[in-house]
């Protein structure tokens, strides 16, 4: 794990760029990865983890209707999640995860029932997962995602700054992407992508 974290925050270092994570199932375990590779000060900015539902709304700005709806697993509030610790912690890219890691459901939500989401400058991209019980294994693999869908967003950024002489581009239409995954029968099955509203910055 630590070695796909290096691996980002190389990325990361690379473009100039600084991350930020908002955790919930995961409980820290991805602020754990990032920070225990050498250097990732230069990248890292800090962790929120908002294990209790009303610190996603009076910490990460969630919307405390959206909360009261859905609950706290659901995509949306992932999605608030990352807004909300990239603006708090003033980085380029806001990282969240939210879910059920058992050994109960919550909220009508089975165990392994996973949501991550990325906010940056180029977007937001989201990441949905039904992992296999095992509350060990669920937070590891989500913390596994993470990492995939923060390099995803931050390599697919550098594309989209750069035409084929280097050259920036224009960027004032964003992008969604949105990745679904079952786990339980051992591949991962990604989903689509879809232009969505230019972000906000």
């Amino acid at each position: 794990m630590t070695g796909d974290a290096a691996g980002v925050l190389a990325e990361l270092e690379a473009v100039g760029a600084t991350v930020a994570v908002a955790e919930s199932l995961t409980g820290g375990l991805l602020a754990a990865a990032l920070v225990a590779v050498p250097g990732a000060s230069r990248s890292f900015r800090g962790s929120v983890t908002a294990y209790a539902t009303e610190l996603k709304a009076s910490v990460l700005g969630v919307d405390p209707a959206l909360l009261a709806e859905r609950g706290p697993v659901d995509a949306d509030v992932a999605a608030q999640m990352a807004e909300g610790v990239r603006r708090l912690m003033g980085a380029d890219y806001g990282v969240a995860t939210t879910g059920v890691a058992g050994p109960d459901p919550q909220d009508g939500k089975p165990v392994g029932t996973v949501h991550l989401a990325v906010a940056g400058p180029g977007g937001l991209s989201h990441s949905s997962l039904q992992l296999a019980p095992g509350r060990a294994t669920i937070r590891r693999r989500t913390v596994e995602v993470a990492l995939e869908l923060l390099g995803d967003a931050v390599r697919s950024r550098r594309v989209s700054r750069s035409g084929p002489t280097g050259n920036r581009t224009s960027d004032a239409t964003g992008s969604l992407s949105v990745h679904t995954a079952n786990t339980r029968g051992g591949a991962m099955d990604t989903a689509q992508s879809e232009h969505d509203r230019a972000p906000r910055t």
